[in-house]
């Protein structure tokens, strides 16, 4: 802790310190908190949203496999003192210098100062452009949704972002009011049987919707905007803010975030985004919740320029033409 706030510590927040042949947590070492052990180091950087740990152990030391592999697994980025390194297949590495050490920093994936910079300026332009759509479509959607449910035509609910950030989505209003109030009674016709989301065939809660007297259903301006992506617009809103970026990781609400489980996690170390690999995925609503997670951490493992232009063609081709579902 010395050396490192002697040399860059003001490009770090310390958390807090593991030592993983003692337990000392509740103690402090030049007032940084020691704050877990070997065996609940990776539980702490979950709960804290930790994203990167610097891992410095003594030459003799057996080289600490299983914990790099657990803390890299939960999205994690590891630097580790370079002393008989051992090549971790399928994780990005390279060397760099933290404070006096030289480490090797392995993670899922690495952006450079100038690859964030280029995509957060690909994010403003395309805010701006997304906020003027948003302001064309309220013209037409906002009277059609007034007039079939009075009230508000801006939908707001909290999501968890980038590195367990939270923030407001906005949308435009797709359901009734008491759309929450009802929920709870239609979990028995839930499509996803693990509980971790929830889908169903008709749902009446979508404004418009409704069983006819003859057994018919028949779908509304709610079903509409929903299926054409026309209730996303707002999100442009959350992207020019930086919430939200074009491409990342469709938010999560908390209530998901709180079940998941680290290889889960994985998913929240970028920040989300209006469309990923599940938006654009043939028949995604028939993909279960753990198919969806593994799309989301395919992107993180993947992401680069290219791969975000490639999901953006390929979302304005499944606006247009549909998922084939």
């Amino acid at each position: 802790m010395e050396n490192l706030k002697q040399n860059n510590y003001e490009m770090y927040k310390f958390t807090g310190i593991v030592i993983t042949d003692d337990d000392r947590v509740g103690t402090k070492i030049l007032n940084v908190p020691v704050v877990a052990t070997a065996k609940t180091v990776v539980d702490y950087v979950c709960e804290k949203w930790i994203s990167g740990a610097i891992i410095v152990r003594n030459p003799d030391e057996p080289y600490p496999e299983k914990l790099v592999e657990e803390l890299i697994h939960a999205g994690v980025t590891v630097h580790l003192s370079l002393t008989r390194i051992k090549k971790i297949v399928g994780k990005k590495q390279m060397v760099e210098k933290i404070g006096g050490y030289t480490v090797l920093t392995s993670s899922l994936n690495f952006a450079s100062p100038k690859q964030l910079f280029v995509k957060r300026l690909m994010d403003i332009a395309g805010g701006l452009v997304g906020c003027l759509m948003t302001a064309v479509a309220f013209i037409f959607v906002a009277p059609l949704i007034y007039i079939q449910s009075p009230g508000p035509i801006f939908f707001t609910q909290e999501r968890v972002g980038y590195n367990g950030k939270r923030f407001k989505i906005y949308k435009f209003r797709s359901m009734y009011l008491d759309a929450e109030e009802r929920k709870a009674a239609l979990m028995r016709e839930n499509k996803m049987s693990d509980g971790k989301m929830f889908k169903l065939d008709f749902d009446p809660r979508v404004i418009g919707n409704r069983i006819l007297p003859d057994g018919r259903r028949k779908k509304g301006i709610g079903d509409f905007i929903r299926r054409t992506s026309i209730d996303e617009l707002p999100q442009f809103f959350n992207v020019l803010k930086g919430d939200m970026s074009i491409v990342g990781p469709r938010p999560a609400l908390p209530r998901e975030v709180a079940q998941y489980t680290p290889y889960e996690w994985q998913r929240l170390y970028v920040t989300p985004g209006l469309s990923c690999y599940w938006q654009i995925a043939p028949h995604r609503n028939q993909l279960s919740f753990d198919e969806w997670m593994a799309l989301d951490v395919k992107y993180v493992k993947e992401r680069s320029f290219l791969v975000d232009w490639r999901i953006i063609f390929r979302t304005f081709r499944a606006v247009l033409f549909g998922h084939g579902e």
